[in-house]
């Protein structure tokens, strides 16, 4: 972040006031919050060719009050992965926050905590993985801030980003202009800002595009959750295209978005023709494509490595290859669906979507268990097919279900 204007100060004492999100240390007793990008097996399946380093050093950048530091810092140890992390953010009330919820599970001696800005994160070292989630659509200069990001990558680094999408948000910035007149930050404390935001949302007419989009739902979680979607001082959003140039400026190159089946333009048509026309496509377009079919991405979230970095990242299908499931509620998900079941019913973001699973799906998942290769489950079905059959099969279960970031592959 650009040092010293106006601007950068609103945003500072925005996150002093109301550090964001909201969240309760106490909390860390009863559950994990988990999410994209950084979940431990999806960053490794994505950037790492399906295995973490270890040892590793990782950056959260802009950490807010901690949520991707708690779930890296706990997966890690989880993993018996030796990982040194350190979290940087401006906002020291934030930091606290994140402080205490470490604090909380007992995992102070995995992480160092500094408060200063990313556009810094270079002096702290090089990095293997850098989690940089919520914060670039806030930077005065988002290209300079991936570009100090870049700095701090290893060679092989790469890095999870998550950035606003423009369409998924609609009615958001339209309001943000109205409440810059009716709640404005020079004349008015944050708190009084946030009471004249509730007095202004209480009486929208039912024709506001803000109220009649239901994806819209942190202002009524919390007052830090109001002041972040409706009172920023800068906040913007992005198209995909938009942001894969970003990325291609600050010299990265953007390995995976997450979920990559909300990308494809495929997913949203049924025409011959019209998607023998998406084929002719560039890779840009074809992501900005499906997010205007689509209408609904709230949030973008993808992986990147630096431009140089020639290797292949993602894990690769192989007879030696581990599938895992994201979590426990994933399996158990997987595991009780019907017996010959042909499609994977999902909502995503309101969106209703029926992917096509190959015969004996449920067959396949049931032997999916964290260790079992591949091979093993091949060997495991009645009447084991041949190799060649069963890795079309696994393909085509292990695509659709990767597409949704419900299966990665460990190395």
């Amino acid at each position: 972040m650009s040092r010293g204007n106006a601007k950068d100060r609103a945003v500072s004492a925005q996150y002093e006031a109301y550090p964001y999100p909201a969240r309760d240390p106490a909390d860390e007793a009863r559950r994990l919050i988990t999410g994209s990008p950084s979940h431990v097996p999806e960053l490794a399946h994505h950037l790492f060719q399906g295995r973490l380093p270890s040892p590793c050093r990782i950056l959260v950048a802009g950490g807010g009050t901690g949520d991707a530091l708690v779930m890296l810092t706990q997966q890690t140890q989880d993993a018996s992965i030796e990982a040194e992390i350190t979290y940087l953010d401006l906002s020291t009330a934030s930091r606290e926050i994140a402080e205490a919820r470490i604090a909380a599970r007992g995992l102070s001696d995995r992480v160092a905590f500094h408060t200063g800005s990313l556009l810094d994160a270079a002096e702290h070292g090089a990095f293997d993985y850098i989690d940089c989630c919520g914060v670039i659509h806030h930077l005065d200069n988002p290209v300079a801030g991936l570009a100090a990001l870049a700095k701090a990558l290893k060679p092989t680094g790469g890095m999870g980003l998550m950035v606003y999408g423009e369409y998924g948000r609609t009615g958001v910035y339209e309001l943000q202009e109205a409440l810059r007149l009716l709640a404005p930050d020079s004349a008015l404390s944050p708190e009084k800002q946030v009471a004249a935001a509730k007095a202004v949302l209480e009486t929208l007419p039912e024709t506001n595009r803000f109220r009649r989009n239901p994806l819209m739902r942190d202002h009524m979680d919390s007052d830090a959750g109001l002041y972040d979607l409706l009172l920023h001082s800068r906040d913007r959003a992005y198209r995909a295209a938009d942001l894969m140039a970003d990325i291609d400026a600050a010299g990265l190159k953007l390995t995976s978005w997450i979920d990559p089946i909300r990308y494809r333009p495929e997913t949203y048509l049924k025409d011959p023709q019209a998607i023998r026309r998406v084929a002719k496509l560039s890779a840009a377009e074809r992501a900005g494509l499906a997010e205007a079919l689509a209408g609904n991405l709230r949030k973008h979230i993808c992986y990147v490595t630096p431009v140089s970095r020639a290797e292949r990242c993602d894990a690769i299908l192989t007879r030696r290859s581990v599938p895992i499931f994201r979590d426990s509620a994933t399996a158990q998900l997987f595991r009780s669906m019907p017996d010959g079941a042909e499609t994977l019913p999902l909502e995503i973001d309101g969106l209703r979507l029926a992917l096509p699973l190959p015969g004996e799906t449920k067959a396949v998942l049931s032997l999916v268990d964290g260790s079992r290769t591949v091979e093993d489950i091949r060997k495991s079905l009645p009447k084991s097919p041949s190799w060649p059959a069963f890795e079309k099969r696994f393909a085509e279960i292990f695509v659709t279900l990767n597409g949704v970031s419900k299966m990665f592959l460990r190395g």
